[in-house]
């Protein structure tokens, strides 16, 4: 499995196991609710009508989906029925609510690394206060809460980055529906079956790793040029 690494600590183990549990029943289920809310939003009720339009794990969890997440970083819930026919404009409101789910795993991401980076600042400050004794009592749970905030902050930026690829079955395929004319949506949606396979078959070689990697690294530099100024600006208080 990708997250138990040579050399890692039972401590580790456990906490990067606690993380992905975390995402499985708790950030699967929001970016699922997060479809399902901005349809409802703009008019589709489907995804309220069919009990989706909750945070309740057992509504959204998909056994292959989470055992994905465990092998392979990437992975999804149940998807959340949606009609576009109730959408003013079937196109933009299907563009916007497929985006939601991944912008919702955007903002998780953000969050737990701006928590990361404010408890390094201040658990920086507050270990140089204390005595030998105090700070060996504090320093294993803070930097393991700092270690739990950076895994999340991980693995949401992956499922962000992953299902914004432009391919079906994933976000980003009705992201790109929009921009498609009329004439080349018939192709696409004929060959949308056989490109969703292949897009499994990537994953579960691994071969989605890399170019997952890199644009996870390119949101990732930009979203660390504000905190580094906020950590630099902490660490003086």
């Amino acid at each position: 499995m990708w997250f138990l690494q040579e050399g890692m600590t039972l401590g580790q183990a456990l906490v990067v196991i606690f993380a992905l549990l975390l995402t499985i029943f708790i950030v699967l289920p929001i970016h699922e609710w997060a479809h399902g809310f901005l349809a409802y939003k703009l008019g589709d009720n489907t995804a309220k009508n069919s009990g989706r339009l909750t945070l309740n794990p057992l509504k959204h969890i998909d056994p292959l989906g989470a055992s994905a997440l465990l092998l392979f970083k990437f992975g999804w819930a149940r998807p959340v029925p949606v009609n576009p026919r109730n959408f003013k404009r079937p196109k933009l409101g299907m563009a916007l609510t497929a985006l939601a789910g991944p912008l919702s795993n955007l903002i998780v991401a953000l969050i737990a690394l701006l928590l990361a980076t404010i408890a390094y600042a201040f658990g920086g400050n507050i270990l140089n206060l204390m005595g030998e004794e105090e700070s060996n009592f504090f320093v294993m749970p803070f930097f393991g809460f700092i270690y739990f905030m950076f895994l999340i902050y991980n693995v949401n930026l992956g499922l962000a980055v992953f299902n914004l690829i432009p391919l079906p079955p994933l976000d980003g395929s009705k992201i790109l529906e929009a921009f498609l004319p009329d004439k080349f949506l018939n192709k696409y949606y004929q060959y949308e079956g056989y490109i969703s396979i292949i897009v499994f078959a990537l994953l579960f070689t691994g071969m989605l790793s890399s170019p997952v990697a890199f644009f996870e690294k390119i949101i990732h530099n930009i979203t660390m040029a504000p905190l580094t100024h906020l950590f630099q600006f902490l660490g003086k208080g």
